[in-house]
């Protein structure tokens, strides 16, 4: 057994960390702290979730309805992730990719919500916005207290960071938002701010699918020189 093999329990949580043996080991979540905190924070979204959800149905809000999608979203897919970890690096960069494409679909139906809440020419509750905007900005704080010690890692455990401080820039632009409709007394600051988390959405969907395409073709290339390697190998009976 190699010198670099380490089980997820005694695996350093550092996001690079050394294995003796010339090349960096790139942190995959294998640890009893990142999954604690993993759990912690799936448990803050779904809290998030119900108490936005009823918010933006009142306000009629495009960017508390991406802030509620986002919520409902980030527990799944941080579920999902939970269940990566520790599994091959194919199973862990799917789980990202789902992730990814679960990120661009949240883009796409924010911004059709914003389209249809510009043709419809209501303007949203401004101080709901503002509330739960906030709202979310500490529970997403609380989030990122949580994971900043593992924002780095393969990516699965990436993906997880750059989701939840997403949430946070989101949560603040949605309080934003709603002072910014209260005093303009129009609905045009909201959708704008709905189109622009879209934006911010579709370019962490890519991020995350660059990193573990990149995982998987360096996966892919391992596996390859393994079997030149024991394929090329003269067997006893040529010796």
């Amino acid at each position: 057994m190699s010198s670099c093999t380490s089980s997820p329990e005694t695996k350093s949580e550092s996001p690079a960390s050394g294995c003796g043996c010339g090349h960096a080991v790139v942190f995959d979540g294998a640890s009893v702290g990142y999954r604690r905190a993993l759990m912690g924070v799936i448990a803050i979204n779904l809290v998030g979730f119900a108490v936005v959800a009823v918010g933006g149905l009142m306000a009629g809000s495009a960017s508390l309805a991406a802030n509620t999608l986002d919520f409902a979203a980030d527990a799944a897919t941080y579920a999902l992730s939970l269940w990566a970890i520790g599994r091959s690096v194919q199973v862990r960069a799917g789980a990202a990719l789902i992730k990814s494409a679960s990120l661009a679909a949240m883009a796409a139906g924010i911004l059709c919500f914003a389209i249809w809440r510009a043709l419809s020419g209501a303007t949203p509750e401004a101080g709901v916005i503002s509330g739960l905007g906030l709202f979310g900005a500490a529970a997403n704080l609380l989030a990122a207290l949580l994971l900043v010690r593992y924002r780095n890692g393969d990516a699965n455990v990436r993906s997880v960071w750059l989701c939840t401080r997403n949430d946070m820039i989101q949560c603040l632009a949605v309080a934003a938002t709603g002072v910014a409709v209260g005093v303009t007394g129009s609905r045009w600051p909201d959708l704008l701010v709905g189109v622009l988390l879209a934006a911010v959405f579709l370019r962490s969907a890519w991020q995350i699918t660059a990193q573990a395409r990149q995982e998987l073709r360096e996966a892919k290339s391992t596996e390859a020189n393994r079997d030149f390697v024991t394929h090329s190998r003269p067997s006893t009976s040529q010796l």
